[in-house]
């Protein structure tokens, strides 16, 4: 049993690949084998924890819901999304105006705060910032609309940008819409995302505050792609906890050219991890 999670002040969880698995719009969960007990486990102990989706397909209060559904004791404030980690980073930076590039899941978690969001493709601004979230329905006017921002001086940042998320089906991947997006702002003003997503550092930060700890408090990371929550807790200071029921088997891990995209523990399933929790009991 590694110290680390006997020490370990709060838990953060990855959502698809890790505790459930969707389909590519990350509806229709069921939670993994060992997912509901991890969970009981750390509720009796009183540890915290929060589940941090990389999609913003919903809200986080409708993920929770959905997390409930299968089982899993998540309560609304114990989700969230990039967007609320963009929400806290935004309003800390002084955004003023903040074109969206998605749907009311995508910008409400910032309207909650008090940021004033445009949903795209927006009145022509001026803005201070654009926030790229999963937006399906994106179109030519909003591409214009975020490129001319951005020439205009607005900051670009962004929900994820890595391309691919566990899903059900036999590839096992659905595909990042805000990846896309910003592949093409990017090949047209040259213009790189500030994510605000896994593995942003902003975003554990908020994860931290969230679960009522410190900057430095000692936390696990758990997760199913070596790109985001394993990168994310070693770059953090975390402990790193990979699963292989996502996208990636143990191969994929160890082949890992970058250290920081390697975690500290690589188990088979959420399962295991309920196991190793029973056994330091």
């Amino acid at each position: 049993m590694p110290k680390e999670l006997i020490e370990a002040e709060g838990f953060v969880f990855d959502m698809d690949g890790t505790l459930v698995l969707g389909d590519k719009a990350s509806a229709g969960q069921k939670a993994l084998p060992g997912a509901v007990e991890t969970l009981e486990l750390l509720r009796e102990r009183g540890v915290p924890y929060q589940i941090f989706t990389n999609g913003t397909a919903r809200t986080p209060e409708w993920y929770a819901n959905a997390m409930r559904a299968t089982g899993l004791d998540v309560r609304d404030e114990e989700f969230m999304t990039p967007s609320t980690a963009a929400a806290h980073y935004l309003k800390d930076k002084g955004a003023g105006r903040i074109l969206v590039l998605g749907k009311e899941p995508v910008w409400k978690p910032l309207a909650d705060l008090g940021l004033d969001v445009v949903e795209s493709p927006g009145d022509g601004g001026p803005y201070d910032a654009i926030y790229v979230g999963w937006f399906r329905e994106f179109t030519f006017p909003d591409l214009e609309a975020a490129v001319h921002a951005i020439w205009a001086g607005a900051k670009l940042t962004t929900a994820s940008d890595v391309p691919f998320f566990a899903a059900a089906g036999a590839d096992k991947r659905g595909i990042g819409t805000s990846f896309a997006i910003n592949a093409m702002l990017k090949a047209l003003t040259g213009a790189e995302a500030h994510v605000l997503g896994k593995p942003s550092l902003d975003a554990l930060q908020v994860a931290k505050s969230r679960m009522g700890l410190s900057p430095d408090a000692r936390i696990v990371v758990v997760g199913d792609d070596p790109q985001l929550e394993p990168k994310m807790a070693n770059l953090g200071g975390a402990y790193s906890v990979g699963v292989t029921t996502g996208i990636y088997d143990e191969a994929a891990f160890a082949s890992r050219e970058d250290p920081s995209e390697r975690p500290a523990l690589l188990l088979s399933g959420i399962d295991k991890l309920a196991a190793l929790l029973r056994e330091g009991a």
